[in-house]
Protein backbone atom coordinates (compact mmCIF):
# COMPACT_ATOMS: atom_id res chain seq x y z
CA UNK A 1 0.00 0.00 0.00
CA UNK A 2 1.16 3.74 -0.93
CA UNK A 3 1.36 5.99 1.88
CA UNK A 4 0.68 9.91 1.95
CA UNK A 5 0.99 12.75 4.18
CA UNK A 6 -1.12 15.92 3.28
CA UNK A 7 -0.27 19.03 5.17
CA UNK A 8 -2.56 22.27 4.71
CA UNK A 9 -0.45 25.64 5.78
CA UNK A 10 -4.17 27.91 6.30
CA UNK A 11 -4.39 31.35 7.51
CA UNK A 12 -6.15 29.92 10.76
CA UNK A 13 -5.32 26.34 11.53
CA UNK A 14 -2.19 24.33 10.24
CA UNK A 15 -3.69 20.61 9.40
CA UNK A 16 -1.96 16.99 8.97
CA UNK A 17 -3.69 13.96 7.46
CA UNK A 18 -2.30 10.53 6.90
CA UNK A 19 -3.46 8.75 4.52
CA UNK A 20 -3.34 5.22 2.78
CA UNK A 21 -3.79 4.87 -0.39
CA UNK A 22 -5.82 1.30 -1.93
CA UNK A 23 -5.43 -0.97 -4.76
CA UNK A 24 -8.93 0.29 -5.96
CA UNK A 25 -7.49 3.71 -5.99
CA UNK A 26 -9.59 5.00 -3.45
CA UNK A 27 -7.80 5.83 0.26
CA UNK A 28 -7.94 5.46 3.89
CA UNK A 29 -7.34 8.20 6.31
CA UNK A 30 -5.06 6.95 9.14
CA UNK A 31 -4.95 9.76 11.33
CA UNK A 32 -5.27 13.44 11.39
CA UNK A 33 -3.64 16.61 13.44
CA UNK A 34 -4.64 20.35 13.49
CA UNK A 35 -3.08 22.99 15.35
CA UNK A 36 -4.50 26.33 15.38
CA UNK A 37 -1.47 28.50 15.12
CA UNK A 38 -3.26 31.31 13.60
CA UNK A 39 -0.42 31.96 11.10
CA UNK A 40 -2.49 34.76 9.40
CA UNK A 41 -2.95 36.90 12.41
CA UNK A 42 -2.27 40.52 11.46
CA UNK A 43 -0.91 39.34 8.00
CA UNK A 44 -3.52 41.59 5.77
CA UNK A 45 -2.77 44.55 7.62
CA UNK A 46 0.43 44.73 7.74
CA UNK A 47 1.20 42.71 4.35
CA UNK A 48 3.85 40.37 6.32
CA UNK A 49 3.62 37.13 8.59
CA UNK A 50 4.96 37.98 11.84
CA UNK A 51 8.13 36.59 13.28
CA UNK A 52 6.38 34.95 16.55
CA UNK A 53 3.35 33.44 13.99
CA UNK A 54 6.03 32.17 11.97
CA UNK A 55 8.12 30.53 14.99
CA UNK A 56 4.49 29.20 16.04
CA UNK A 57 3.79 27.38 12.92
CA UNK A 58 7.53 26.11 12.30
CA UNK A 59 7.25 24.60 15.61
CA UNK A 60 4.19 22.98 14.66
CA UNK A 61 5.55 21.63 11.09
CA UNK A 62 8.63 19.91 12.20
CA UNK A 63 6.21 17.73 15.05
CA UNK A 64 4.15 17.23 11.99
CA UNK A 65 6.71 16.15 9.72
CA UNK A 66 8.80 14.40 11.88
CA UNK A 67 5.99 12.25 12.92
CA UNK A 68 5.40 11.65 9.31
CA UNK A 69 8.13 10.61 9.35
CA UNK A 70 8.34 8.26 11.95
CA UNK A 71 4.93 6.76 10.85
CA UNK A 72 6.77 5.45 7.33
CA UNK A 73 5.23 8.36 5.47
CA UNK A 74 7.92 9.43 3.40
CA UNK A 75 5.97 11.48 0.66
CA UNK A 76 4.10 14.78 1.77
CA UNK A 77 2.80 16.88 0.13
CA UNK A 78 2.25 20.57 1.69
CA UNK A 79 0.36 23.05 0.85
CA UNK A 80 0.00 26.77 1.85
CA UNK A 81 -2.89 29.26 1.22
CA UNK A 82 -4.20 32.79 1.65
CA UNK A 83 -1.79 34.26 4.54
CA UNK A 84 1.28 32.82 3.07
CA UNK A 85 0.29 34.09 -0.56
CA UNK A 86 -0.70 37.27 0.11
CA UNK A 87 2.12 37.73 2.69
CA UNK A 88 5.19 39.65 1.30
CA UNK A 89 7.55 37.80 3.87
CA UNK A 90 5.79 34.51 2.31
CA UNK A 91 8.52 33.67 -0.05
CA UNK A 92 11.08 33.51 2.65
CA UNK A 93 8.84 31.62 5.27
CA UNK A 94 8.68 28.89 2.40
CA UNK A 95 11.78 28.93 2.08
CA UNK A 96 12.90 28.66 5.88
CA UNK A 97 11.01 25.51 5.98
CA UNK A 98 12.64 23.57 3.34
CA UNK A 99 16.53 24.99 4.48
CA UNK A 100 15.23 24.00 8.33
CA UNK A 101 12.53 20.76 8.01
CA UNK A 102 13.46 19.99 4.53
CA UNK A 103 10.17 20.24 3.48
CA UNK A 104 8.78 21.90 0.35
CA UNK A 105 5.79 23.75 0.49
CA UNK A 106 3.53 25.09 -2.59
CA UNK A 107 1.84 27.78 -2.60
CA UNK A 108 -1.30 27.95 -4.25
CA UNK A 109 -3.84 30.26 -5.56
CA UNK A 110 -7.38 31.08 -5.01
CA UNK A 111 -8.49 29.45 -7.74
CA UNK A 112 -6.66 26.13 -7.53
CA UNK A 113 -7.63 25.72 -3.98
CA UNK A 114 -11.35 25.73 -4.95
CA UNK A 115 -10.82 23.54 -7.94
CA UNK A 116 -9.06 21.17 -4.80
CA UNK A 117 -11.77 21.41 -2.72
CA UNK A 118 -14.19 20.85 -5.11
CA UNK A 119 -12.44 17.77 -5.58
CA UNK A 120 -12.88 16.93 -1.99
CA UNK A 121 -16.72 17.31 -1.55
CA UNK A 122 -17.19 15.92 -4.99
CA UNK A 123 -16.02 12.41 -3.79
CA UNK A 124 -17.88 12.87 -0.49
CA UNK A 125 -21.50 13.85 -1.27
CA UNK A 126 -23.28 12.36 -4.24
CA UNK A 127 -23.97 15.95 -6.44
CA UNK A 128 -26.75 16.13 -8.64
CA UNK A 129 -27.11 16.97 -12.13
CA UNK A 130 -28.27 20.41 -11.45
CA UNK A 131 -25.54 23.04 -9.93
CA UNK A 132 -24.68 23.29 -6.63
CA UNK A 133 -22.99 26.03 -4.84
CA UNK A 134 -20.24 24.87 -2.46
CA UNK A 135 -18.31 27.66 -0.17
CA UNK A 136 -15.44 26.93 2.07
CA UNK A 137 -14.81 29.22 5.08
CA UNK A 138 -10.89 29.83 5.66
CA UNK A 139 -9.15 32.37 7.99
CA UNK A 140 -7.88 34.13 4.94
CA UNK A 141 -10.42 33.56 1.86
CA UNK A 142 -13.36 32.08 1.07
CA UNK A 143 -13.25 29.92 -1.88
CA UNK A 144 -17.12 29.91 -3.94
CA UNK A 145 -17.07 27.32 -6.39
CA UNK A 146 -20.17 26.18 -8.58
CA UNK A 147 -19.93 22.44 -9.45
CA UNK A 148 -22.52 19.00 -10.42
CA UNK A 149 -21.55 15.16 -10.74
CA UNK A 150 -19.78 16.32 -13.60
CA UNK A 151 -17.31 18.45 -12.19
CA UNK A 152 -16.91 21.35 -11.23
CA UNK A 153 -18.30 24.98 -13.16
CA UNK A 154 -17.33 27.92 -11.72
CA UNK A 155 -14.53 28.61 -9.06
CA UNK A 156 -13.42 32.08 -7.66
CA UNK A 157 -11.72 33.03 -4.27
CA UNK A 158 -13.23 36.05 -2.25
CA UNK A 159 -10.85 38.08 0.43
CA UNK A 160 -13.91 37.48 2.77
CA UNK A 161 -11.92 34.49 5.22
CA UNK A 162 -13.06 34.82 9.22
CA UNK A 163 -9.70 36.18 10.75
CA UNK A 164 -9.78 38.77 7.99
CA UNK A 165 -12.85 39.99 8.34
CA UNK A 166 -12.21 40.36 12.08
CA UNK A 167 -9.30 41.79 11.63
CA UNK A 168 -11.09 44.51 9.57
CA UNK A 169 -14.50 44.80 10.72
CA UNK A 170 -14.79 43.61 14.48
CA UNK A 171 -12.06 45.27 16.45
CA UNK A 172 -14.27 44.71 19.71
CA UNK A 173 -16.24 42.37 20.83
CA UNK A 174 -19.02 42.69 21.02
CA UNK A 175 -19.45 45.01 18.27
CA UNK A 176 -21.14 47.95 17.77
CA UNK A 177 -24.14 48.34 15.16
CA UNK A 178 -22.14 50.30 13.06
CA UNK A 179 -19.20 47.67 13.04
CA UNK A 180 -22.13 45.00 12.07
CA UNK A 181 -23.52 46.94 9.49
CA UNK A 182 -19.99 47.42 7.71
CA UNK A 183 -19.46 43.99 8.21
CA UNK A 184 -22.64 42.93 6.32
CA UNK A 185 -21.92 45.51 3.51
CA UNK A 186 -18.42 43.85 2.54
CA UNK A 187 -19.52 40.67 2.82
CA UNK A 188 -22.66 40.91 0.66
CA UNK A 189 -21.10 43.45 -2.07
CA UNK A 190 -18.47 40.73 -2.28
CA UNK A 191 -20.60 37.43 -2.02
CA UNK A 192 -23.43 39.25 -4.56
CA UNK A 193 -21.18 39.95 -7.09
CA UNK A 194 -19.16 36.91 -7.10
CA UNK A 195 -23.21 34.58 -7.23
CA UNK A 196 -24.15 36.86 -10.17
CA UNK A 197 -20.54 36.31 -11.66
CA UNK A 198 -22.11 32.36 -12.12
CA UNK A 199 -25.09 33.67 -14.14
CA UNK A 200 -27.03 30.97 -12.49
CA UNK A 201 -30.84 31.49 -11.80
CA UNK A 202 -30.71 28.84 -9.52
CA UNK A 203 -29.06 26.61 -7.36
CA UNK A 204 -29.74 22.93 -6.23
CA UNK A 205 -28.25 23.52 -2.72
CA UNK A 206 -25.17 24.97 -0.63
CA UNK A 207 -22.66 23.06 0.49
CA UNK A 208 -20.65 24.50 3.61
CA UNK A 209 -17.16 22.64 4.07
CA UNK A 210 -14.36 23.81 6.08
CA UNK A 211 -14.42 23.20 10.60
CA UNK A 212 -15.70 26.70 10.45
CA UNK A 213 -19.00 26.04 9.03
CA UNK A 214 -18.88 22.43 10.73
CA UNK A 215 -18.84 24.74 14.44
CA UNK A 216 -21.50 26.51 13.29
CA UNK A 217 -23.16 22.90 12.93
CA UNK A 218 -22.32 21.73 16.25
CA UNK A 219 -23.51 24.84 17.87
CA UNK A 220 -26.73 24.39 15.87
CA UNK A 221 -27.20 21.03 16.51
CA UNK A 222 -27.00 21.09 20.76
CA UNK A 223 -28.82 24.24 20.92
CA UNK A 224 -31.70 22.24 18.82
CA UNK A 225 -31.53 18.71 20.08
CA UNK A 226 -28.95 19.05 23.12
CA UNK A 227 -26.99 16.29 21.56
CA UNK A 228 -23.65 16.67 19.72
CA UNK A 229 -23.56 16.35 16.01
CA UNK A 230 -23.50 12.79 15.19
CA UNK A 231 -21.91 13.31 12.05
CA UNK A 232 -20.49 16.20 10.15
CA UNK A 233 -20.93 14.85 6.76
CA UNK A 234 -24.44 15.24 4.89
CA UNK A 235 -25.44 17.10 8.11
CA UNK A 236 -28.05 19.96 7.46
CA UNK A 237 -28.53 23.57 9.35
CA UNK A 238 -31.39 25.80 8.57
CA UNK A 239 -31.15 29.39 7.24
CA UNK A 240 -33.24 30.58 10.59
CA UNK A 241 -30.86 28.94 13.01
CA UNK A 242 -28.18 30.37 11.58
CA UNK A 243 -29.62 33.99 12.01
CA UNK A 244 -30.35 33.02 15.62
CA UNK A 245 -27.32 31.96 16.16
CA UNK A 246 -25.78 35.11 14.23
CA UNK A 247 -27.70 37.35 16.59
CA UNK A 248 -26.27 35.82 19.91
CA UNK A 249 -22.72 36.11 18.97
CA UNK A 250 -23.98 40.01 17.77
CA UNK A 251 -24.75 40.51 21.45
CA UNK A 252 -22.25 38.32 23.23
CA UNK A 253 -18.94 39.23 24.73
CA UNK A 254 -16.13 36.63 24.79
CA UNK A 255 -17.44 35.58 28.37
CA UNK A 256 -20.86 34.78 26.92
CA UNK A 257 -19.74 33.20 24.01
CA UNK A 258 -17.13 30.79 25.59
CA UNK A 259 -20.29 29.55 27.44
CA UNK A 260 -22.19 28.50 24.65
CA UNK A 261 -22.51 24.75 23.96
CA UNK A 262 -20.31 23.22 21.44
CA UNK A 263 -18.67 26.87 20.72
CA UNK A 264 -15.04 25.88 20.18
CA UNK A 265 -12.66 28.28 22.19
CA UNK A 266 -10.42 28.87 19.81
CA UNK A 267 -12.96 30.51 17.18
CA UNK A 268 -14.40 32.48 19.42
CA UNK A 269 -13.70 35.65 17.50
CA UNK A 270 -13.92 34.06 13.80
CA UNK A 271 -17.68 32.23 14.38
CA UNK A 272 -19.60 35.48 13.85
CA UNK A 273 -17.94 36.79 10.67
CA UNK A 274 -18.35 32.72 9.54
CA UNK A 275 -22.19 32.77 10.25
CA UNK A 276 -22.62 36.55 8.78
CA UNK A 277 -21.17 34.63 5.65
CA UNK A 278 -23.23 31.47 5.67
CA UNK A 279 -26.24 33.44 6.36
CA UNK A 280 -25.61 36.30 3.33
CA UNK A 281 -25.06 33.24 0.73
CA UNK A 282 -28.15 31.27 1.31
CA UNK A 283 -30.17 34.83 1.13
CA UNK A 284 -28.27 35.82 -2.51
CA UNK A 285 -28.94 31.86 -3.35
CA UNK A 286 -32.52 31.44 -2.47
CA UNK A 287 -31.86 28.54 -0.44
CA UNK A 288 -32.97 27.79 2.73
CA UNK A 289 -30.26 25.51 4.63
CA UNK A 290 -26.77 24.74 4.37
CA UNK A 291 -25.52 20.93 4.04
CA UNK A 292 -22.14 20.40 5.73
CA UNK A 293 -19.58 18.65 3.99
CA UNK A 294 -16.73 17.06 6.46
CA UNK A 295 -13.81 16.64 3.00
CA UNK A 296 -12.14 19.64 1.43
CA UNK A 297 -9.23 20.46 0.43
CA UNK A 298 -6.65 18.09 2.06
CA UNK A 299 -8.80 14.96 0.86
CA UNK A 300 -8.87 17.07 -2.40
CA UNK A 301 -5.32 17.00 -2.67
CA UNK A 302 -5.51 13.38 -2.04
CA UNK A 303 -7.77 13.14 -5.12
CA UNK A 304 -5.76 14.75 -7.53
CA UNK A 305 -2.29 12.80 -6.49
CA UNK A 306 -4.11 9.69 -7.04
CA UNK A 307 -5.29 10.86 -10.43
CA UNK A 308 -2.20 11.99 -11.07
CA UNK A 309 -0.57 9.36 -10.17
CA UNK A 310 -2.39 6.19 -11.04
CA UNK A 311 0.02 4.30 -13.16
CA UNK A 312 2.87 4.52 -10.46
CA UNK A 313 0.49 3.93 -8.01
CA UNK A 314 -0.32 0.60 -9.36
CA UNK A 315 3.12 -0.36 -9.61
CA UNK A 316 4.14 0.80 -6.01
CA UNK A 317 1.32 -1.96 -5.09
CA UNK A 318 2.45 -4.77 -7.23
CA UNK A 319 6.06 -4.36 -7.08
CA UNK A 320 6.82 -2.76 -3.46
CA UNK A 321 10.75 -3.01 -4.46
CA UNK A 322 11.59 0.32 -5.87
CA UNK A 323 14.36 -1.21 -7.94
CA UNK A 324 12.15 -3.86 -9.02
CA UNK A 325 9.43 -1.65 -9.94
CA UNK A 326 11.83 0.79 -12.16
CA UNK A 327 12.94 -2.25 -13.87
CA UNK A 328 9.99 -2.86 -14.57
CA UNK A 329 8.31 0.22 -15.74
CA UNK A 330 11.34 0.56 -18.00
CA UNK A 331 10.37 -2.75 -19.30
CA UNK A 332 7.13 -1.52 -19.96
CA UNK A 333 8.05 1.80 -21.59
CA UNK A 334 10.09 -0.39 -24.29
CA UNK A 335 6.65 -2.81 -24.83
CA UNK A 336 9.14 -5.85 -23.86
CA UNK A 337 7.15 -8.57 -24.24
CA UNK A 338 6.33 -8.97 -20.18
CA UNK A 339 4.80 -12.50 -20.01
CA UNK A 340 8.02 -13.75 -21.72
CA UNK A 341 10.33 -11.41 -19.79
CA UNK A 342 8.83 -12.55 -16.33
CA UNK A 343 8.76 -16.06 -17.27
CA UNK A 344 12.60 -16.17 -18.70
CA UNK A 345 13.36 -14.74 -15.69
CA UNK A 346 11.84 -17.64 -13.49
CA UNK A 347 13.36 -20.07 -15.44
CA UNK A 348 17.07 -18.43 -15.18
CA UNK A 349 16.38 -18.23 -11.44
CA UNK A 350 15.44 -21.91 -11.31
CA UNK A 351 18.77 -22.79 -12.78
CA UNK A 352 20.41 -20.02 -10.52
CA UNK A 353 19.52 -21.71 -7.14
CA UNK A 354 20.17 -25.27 -8.54
CA UNK A 355 23.69 -24.64 -10.06
CA UNK A 356 24.56 -22.66 -6.78
CA UNK A 357 27.22 -24.53 -5.20
CA UNK A 358 29.31 -24.35 -8.84
CA UNK A 359 29.27 -20.73 -8.84
CA UNK A 360 29.04 -19.73 -5.54
CA UNK A 361 27.32 -16.09 -5.98
CA UNK A 362 24.99 -14.42 -3.49
CA UNK A 363 21.64 -12.72 -3.38
CA UNK A 364 23.50 -10.08 -5.39
CA UNK A 365 23.97 -11.61 -8.45
CA UNK A 366 20.88 -13.84 -7.92
CA UNK A 367 18.63 -9.81 -8.66
CA UNK A 368 21.23 -8.87 -11.42
CA UNK A 369 20.39 -12.14 -13.22
CA UNK A 370 16.07 -11.48 -12.74
CA UNK A 371 16.58 -7.63 -13.66
CA UNK A 372 18.64 -8.44 -17.59
CA UNK A 373 16.34 -11.33 -17.95
CA UNK A 374 13.36 -9.03 -17.34
CA UNK A 375 15.11 -6.05 -19.33
CA UNK A 376 16.83 -8.72 -22.07
CA UNK A 377 14.38 -7.82 -25.07
CA UNK A 378 14.18 -3.74 -24.29
CA UNK A 379 16.24 -3.39 -27.44
CA UNK A 380 13.36 -4.30 -30.19
CA UNK A 381 11.90 -0.85 -29.24
CA UNK A 382 14.56 0.84 -31.16
CA UNK A 383 15.27 -2.69 -33.81
CA UNK A 384 14.84 -6.45 -33.66
CA UNK A 385 18.23 -6.62 -35.26
CA UNK A 386 20.88 -6.16 -32.94
CA UNK A 387 18.17 -5.71 -30.04
CA UNK A 388 21.05 -7.25 -27.54
CA UNK A 389 23.44 -4.81 -28.00
CA UNK A 390 20.04 -2.32 -28.19
CA UNK A 391 19.27 -3.38 -24.50
CA UNK A 392 23.03 -2.59 -23.28
CA UNK A 393 22.13 0.83 -24.58
CA UNK A 394 18.70 1.45 -22.69
CA UNK A 395 19.36 -0.18 -19.61
CA UNK A 396 22.77 2.15 -19.51
CA UNK A 397 21.14 5.31 -20.34
CA UNK A 398 17.50 4.97 -18.48
CA UNK A 399 16.54 6.17 -15.09
CA UNK A 400 16.71 3.20 -12.66
CA UNK A 401 16.73 4.30 -9.29
CA UNK A 402 17.27 2.49 -6.58
CA UNK A 403 20.52 0.81 -8.84
CA UNK A 404 24.00 1.70 -8.13
CA UNK A 405 25.81 2.21 -11.22
CA UNK A 406 27.63 -1.11 -10.36
CA UNK A 407 24.62 -2.61 -10.77
CA UNK A 408 23.70 -0.77 -13.92
CA UNK A 409 26.44 -1.33 -15.42
CA UNK A 410 26.72 -5.91 -14.79
CA UNK A 411 22.62 -5.86 -15.51
CA UNK A 412 23.12 -4.19 -18.71
CA UNK A 413 25.93 -6.63 -20.04
CA UNK A 414 23.85 -9.81 -18.82
CA UNK A 415 21.19 -8.92 -20.98
CA UNK A 416 23.59 -7.68 -24.10
CA UNK A 417 25.18 -11.28 -24.26
CA UNK A 418 21.52 -13.32 -23.70
CA UNK A 419 22.22 -13.74 -27.68
CA UNK A 420 24.72 -14.10 -30.47
CA UNK A 421 28.45 -13.37 -29.16
CA UNK A 422 29.81 -14.60 -25.96
CA UNK A 423 31.73 -11.97 -24.05
CA UNK A 424 35.73 -11.42 -24.98
CA UNK A 425 38.52 -9.11 -24.69
CA UNK A 426 37.26 -7.09 -27.76
CA UNK A 427 34.25 -5.99 -25.72
CA UNK A 428 34.91 -2.68 -24.45
CA UNK A 429 32.28 -2.65 -22.31
CA UNK A 430 32.68 -6.17 -20.43
CA UNK A 431 36.64 -5.24 -20.31
CA UNK A 432 35.53 -2.01 -18.47
CA UNK A 433 33.96 -4.35 -15.48
CA UNK A 434 36.69 -5.44 -12.66
CA UNK A 435 37.76 -9.22 -13.10
CA UNK A 436 35.56 -10.46 -10.35
CA UNK A 437 32.28 -8.96 -12.04
CA UNK A 438 33.23 -10.33 -15.38
CA UNK A 439 33.05 -13.90 -14.36
CA UNK A 440 29.79 -12.91 -12.72
CA UNK A 441 28.29 -11.63 -15.80
CA UNK A 442 29.85 -14.44 -17.79
CA UNK A 443 27.88 -16.95 -15.47
CA UNK A 444 24.67 -14.96 -15.39
CA UNK A 445 24.35 -14.34 -18.74
CA UNK A 446 25.11 -18.44 -19.39
CA UNK A 447 21.68 -18.95 -17.18
CA UNK A 448 20.00 -16.45 -18.97
CA UNK A 449 20.69 -17.88 -22.35
CA UNK A 450 19.64 -21.40 -21.81
CA UNK A 451 16.94 -19.87 -19.95
CA UNK A 452 15.43 -17.58 -22.99
CA UNK A 453 16.00 -20.71 -25.03
CA UNK A 454 13.56 -22.94 -23.09
CA UNK A 455 10.80 -19.72 -23.97
CA UNK A 456 11.75 -19.48 -27.67
CA UNK A 457 7.99 -19.67 -28.94
CA UNK A 458 7.23 -17.27 -26.28
CA UNK A 459 4.68 -19.85 -24.95
CA UNK A 460 5.52 -20.99 -21.70
CA UNK A 461 5.70 -24.43 -22.58
CA UNK A 462 8.25 -25.12 -19.62
CA UNK A 463 6.96 -24.45 -15.97
CA UNK A 464 9.91 -26.38 -14.38
CA UNK A 465 13.66 -27.63 -14.57
CA UNK A 466 15.83 -29.96 -12.83
CA UNK A 467 19.45 -29.77 -13.03
CA UNK A 468 21.65 -32.28 -12.07
CA UNK A 469 25.61 -31.49 -11.60
CA UNK A 470 27.99 -33.99 -12.92
CA UNK A 471 30.46 -34.85 -14.86
CA UNK A 472 27.37 -34.20 -17.32
CA UNK A 473 25.21 -31.23 -16.37
CA UNK A 474 21.58 -32.93 -17.08
CA UNK A 475 18.95 -30.44 -17.59
CA UNK A 476 15.27 -32.38 -17.00
CA UNK A 477 12.54 -29.91 -18.23
CA UNK A 478 8.88 -30.78 -17.22
CA UNK A 479 6.44 -29.99 -20.43
CA UNK A 480 3.37 -28.76 -21.01
CA UNK A 481 2.89 -29.19 -24.76
CA UNK A 482 5.53 -29.58 -27.64
CA UNK A 483 8.61 -27.79 -26.98
CA UNK A 484 11.07 -29.26 -29.39
CA UNK A 485 11.61 -25.35 -30.78
CA UNK A 486 12.07 -24.67 -26.94
CA UNK A 487 14.79 -27.54 -26.31
CA UNK A 488 16.51 -26.79 -30.02
CA UNK A 489 17.15 -23.07 -28.87
CA UNK A 490 18.34 -24.20 -25.27
CA UNK A 491 20.86 -26.74 -26.96
CA UNK A 492 22.09 -23.72 -29.17
CA UNK A 493 22.52 -21.39 -26.78
CA UNK A 494 24.55 -23.89 -23.92
CA UNK A 495 27.80 -22.82 -25.31
CA UNK A 496 28.54 -19.75 -22.52
CA UNK A 497 27.29 -22.58 -19.85
CA UNK A 498 29.30 -24.99 -21.09
CA UNK A 499 32.63 -22.70 -21.56
CA UNK A 500 31.74 -21.20 -17.69
CA UNK A 501 31.40 -24.86 -16.17
CA UNK A 502 33.81 -26.42 -17.89
CA UNK A 503 30.98 -29.82 -18.75
CA UNK A 504 28.61 -30.63 -21.29
CA UNK A 505 24.94 -29.95 -21.43
CA UNK A 506 22.30 -32.29 -22.19
CA UNK A 507 18.52 -31.65 -21.51
CA UNK A 508 15.69 -34.43 -21.07
CA UNK A 509 11.68 -34.40 -20.79
CA UNK A 510 10.54 -35.64 -17.92
CA UNK A 511 7.81 -38.10 -18.13
CA UNK A 512 4.26 -36.21 -18.31
CA UNK A 513 1.47 -36.78 -15.71
CA UNK A 514 -1.08 -38.06 -17.50
CA UNK A 515 -3.58 -36.81 -15.15
CA UNK A 516 -2.57 -33.59 -15.57
CA UNK A 517 -3.08 -33.78 -19.59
Amino acid sequence: MSKLAVIDIGTNSIHMVLAEILPDASFKILDRFKDMTRLGNGVFATRRLSDESMARAMNVLKTLVTLARNKGFERIIAVATSAVREAQNGGEFVAMILEQIGLRVRVISGVEEARLIFLGVKHSIALPDGPTLVVDIGGGSVELIVGNRDGLIHGTSLKLGAIRLTEQCLPKTPPSQSMMRALETVVTTHLRDAVGSFKLKKFHSLVATSGMAGNVGEVVHLRQTSRPLPQHNLATVLLKHIRSLEAELARSSVKDRLAIPGLDPKRVDTLLPTTVVLRCLLELSGLQQITLCDKAIREGIIYDFIARHREGLKAEQDFPDVRRRNVIGLARRCHAPEGHSLHVAELALQLFDQTKREHHLGDQARTWLEYAAILHDVGYHINPRQHHKHAYYLIKHSDLGGLTAEDIDVVANIARYHRRSLPTLKHEEFTSLPPRLQRTVKILASLLRIADGLDRTHFSLIQRLQVKLGKLVTIEVQLTGDAEMELWAAKSRADLFEQVFRRRVQFTVAPMDIRKL
